[in-house]
């Protein structure tokens, strides 16, 4: 019997399809060691030497995989093929007591029948330069994670963490809130004209003004109202005739393939998806679906930053077009995307389907809707990487206000030919414009003055925040999606109401200390240069423990320094009040804890009396009293898990029951006086109710199955489903609209 090792079971699942029963195909379950959590688990004195153990949910499947290794006549490792899946294997190997030179590995860059006997033809040895190359990241967060998040705690509030990636994206994310803060917004306006041809009167067209005095106005050029008025006067009795025609015939190219980053920008701007949701869609198209028969994975390793796409792809991409869309619709030579990027593996592959010939629609009845949307997505993308480019016929016409200063300026686009645009769904808008010939007379229908004021630069969505880390070379592949989910995990920001990133109070406190006394922790350019040098120990350039001490040593000793030289009180002033604690008769004082201002009693830790704190700062007297009524009502309940006292908590988002016995016991349960339901059954689970629930910013509704079911709107559905896709219909100020980003339905 032959074992081979992958980390998914859904992975395990696929691959079982393909082989016979001379092969036992299972899984470790993601990784099987890992370092301590309570101890740093790194030697310091010992050339950084790491201490792994088999954490307790490892052990019993361990004990399996040894089991099933002493039976095995060979033993495989396939984990994914990144420097995360080649630990995987190193760690299986050291836990189940294997040969490392001798191990077999095989890696592949899609789960399908052909390239999984290809792999198995062509076994290779565990790559220890990946290895060290995950093993120093791995450490060099732990040292940061376990030295500096203490020192956050001791010196602004407890619980608080902090990591070399998360915190420069933190950064980034404060920066732009501090812009924001900073705009001052200036008026301007603009004008435009709506003309028609004076003699055949066929078509109203609109054109810009865009000169004064023959020279092109910027965008603040008309500031005040007392300008346009001026202009519109001067406008009024003036004739109009063409004065000048410029047509010229454009190509449009094709977008590269997906890579890791731009697979998760392009889905959070189509689909509205979370960079994290967009890779957990992908990892279930990687691994497999059930589509009935020996089908393999949907899509290649979502891992990567290069734009290689294989040879057979690119044939079968081409024998589709020509087969479905006709011979103008493939191109006669394959297009190859060069990859830009540092570093990036050209021996992997970009994002793609395993099967060109696997429409969307054909599978459309077998998946579910977010992993249909992101496979089409990725489907689209990737055969139209082999399509023509689009030709765009454009055309200017400039219009002079006859014996005035003033010019306008028409411009319009037709598609002469689709190419690629036939299958993406780029947005290529016709403007279609009269024809006309220079010295036309035109009719001025009408004048259209408009005020606008600029806008201040729009906080990130994990799009343009994946892009600016990328830009700045800050993170991999394998980060960008767990480093957002950090962050937010960790109270450092928060979705809006437009699903944009919004730092939290206590993020401008920790990411100010980081920037004053460990300015490289936070620091771009150091942190992208950290990232190049793991890149040189996977290339085999650099000795990982070297890199480790050139970082650690100095970090350590300015570290120890800042223990003496920060006070606490610089950092987190306590504000006074004229209240007086209820429980004590101390003074009450003002803090910043993780989620925010609270009122808490002076004489702590002998009085830990806390009050809330209003959004204006004020004492919630309404809310303590509430509080207190609900400690009332609840003293006698018991806690369905372990069977002691259950508590009233306040929470972030209110009120809330939590077991006495914590932390051995972590059971909480929301009360039923928060429950604000709207009668509407949950279409993702189909169990639950859509219930009224407030967050730090407002009202939203969410299902009341939550954690199981995360299903939330941030408008009030309306009950009624959306006869275009299935979807809720949620409120909008002139009607409701459908809840789906994706769908354009409105009612």
């Amino acid at each position: 019997m032959k074992l081979i090792i992958v980390e998914s079971p859904t992975k395990a699942r696929t691959i079982k399809k393909f082989l016979g029963s001379s092969y036992k195909v299972e899984s470790s379950f993601g990784h099987i060691r890992d370092l301590e959590k309570k101890k740093m688990g790194i030697d310091l004195e010992n050339n950084y030497k790491p201490t792994y153990i088999i954490p307790l949910k490892a052990k019993k499947q361990v004990a399996k995989l040894r089991d099933l290794a002493k039976k095995a006549d060979e033993i495989i490792l396939a984990p994914d093929e990144d420097r995360e899946g080649e630990a995987i294997a190193w760690h299986l190997a050291e836990a189940l007591k294997l040969d490392i030179k001798k191990t077999q590995r095989i890696v592949f860059h899609e789960i399908t029948k052909s390239a999984i006997l290809a792999a198995l033809e062509n076994p290779k040895k565990i790559d220890m330069d990946l290895v060290d190359a995950q093993q120093a990241r791995r450490i060099l967060d732990r040292l940061v994670g376990f030295e500096l998040s203490p020192f956050l705690w001791k010196k602004i509030t407890f619980g608080l963490s902090a990591g070399r990636v998360q915190s420069v994206a933190v950064r980034l994310i404060i920066e732009r809130e501090r812009e924001i803060k900073a705009f001052n917004s200036e008026e301007y306006w603009s004008l435009t004209a709506s003309f028609q041809e004076a003699k055949k009167q066929e078509m109203i067209f609109d054109a810009k003004l865009s000169k004064i005095n023959k020279k092109s106005i910027p965008k603040l050029g008309i500031s005040k109202k007392a300008q346009i008025d001026k202009i519109l006067k001067e406008l009024k009795s003036a004739k109009y005739n063409v004065l000048d025609i410029v047509k010229k015939t454009t190509k449009k190219k094709p977008p590269t393939p997906f890579t890791t980053s731009t697979l998760q920008q392009t889905a959070n701007r189509f689909l509205g998806f979370s960079a994290k949701k967009t890779m957990m869609v992908a990892q279930q198209l990687y691994e497999g679906l059930n589509l009935g028969g020996d089908s393999g994975g949907l899509i290649t390793y979502m891992r990567t930053d290069s734009f290689n796409l294989s040879s057979k792809f690119l044939f079968d991409a081409s024998k589709y077009l020509k087969a479905e869309l006709g011979n103008e619709y493939a191109i006669s030579k394959p297009r190859v995307f060069k990859t830009k990027s540092k570093g990036a593996q050209e021996a992997h592959e970009a994002i793609r389907p395993t099967e060109a010939s696997r429409t969307p629609d054909s599978i459309r009845d077998k998946i579910n809707n977010d992993q249909y949307r992101l496979y089409n997505l990725i489907w689209q993308r990737s055969i139209a990487t082999q399509m023509p480019e689009a030709i765009v016929d454009a055309i200017t016409i400039d219009i002079e206000a006859v014996k005035t200063k003033y010019q306008f300026r028409a411009t319009g686009q037709t598609i002469k030919f689709q190419g690629y645009l036939k299958i993406y769904p780029e947005k290529s808008k016709e403007i279609v414009l009269p024809s006309v010939n220079i010295n036309d007379e035109l009719k001025l229908e009408k004048l259209n003055p408009e005020q606008h004021f600029t806008q201040p630069p729009a906080r990130y969505s994990d799009a343009t925040l994946v892009k600016v880390l990328e830009e700045h070379g800050i993170g991999r592949p394998s980060t960008y999606a767990p480093t957002i989910a950090t962050i937010e995990a960790r109270n450092y920001v928060f979705r809006n109401e437009s699903k944009r990133l919004e730092p939290t109070e206590i993020a401008f406190t920790v990411v100010d200390l980081l920037i004053n006394h460990f300015k490289n922790i936070v620091d771009y350019k150091f942190t992208a240069d950290l990232e190049n040098k793991l890149d040189e120990i996977a290339e085999g350039k650099n000795k990982w423990q070297e890199t480790i001490n050139n970082f650690y040593k100095p970090f350590h000793s300015n570290l120890e320094n800042k223990y003496n030289e920060v006070n606490k009180k610089d950092i987190m002033p306590e504000e006074k009040t004229n209240e007086i604690c209820d429980k004590c008769k101390s003074p009450m004082i003002i803090k910043t804890g993780r989620y925010g201002k609270f009122m808490a009693c002076s004489n702590y830790p002998e009085c830990r009396n806390v009050k809330n704190l209003k959004q204006d700062g004020t004492p919630d007297k309404e809310g303590d009293d509430q509080l207190k009524a609900l400690q009332e009502k609840y003293k006698d309940e018991k806690c369905d898990k372990c069977g002691a006292q259950m508590t009233v908590k306040n929470g972030r988002f209110g009120p809330f029951l939590a077991c006495s016995g914590y932390p051995a016991c972590k059971n909480i349960k929301g009360l039923e006086e928060n429950k604000n339901g709207t009668g509407i059954k949950c279409p993702k689970c189909g169990k639950g109710e859509i219930v009224q629930k407030k967050s730090a910013r407002g009202v939203f509704y969410a299902c009341d199955a939550y954690p199981d079911c995360k299903n939330a709107y941030w408008s009030k559905p309306t009950g009624e489903k959306c006869p275009d896709c299935g979807a809720l219909l949620v409120e909008v100020k002139d009607g409701a609209k459908c809840s789906e980003k994706g769908c354009r339905y409105k009612k």
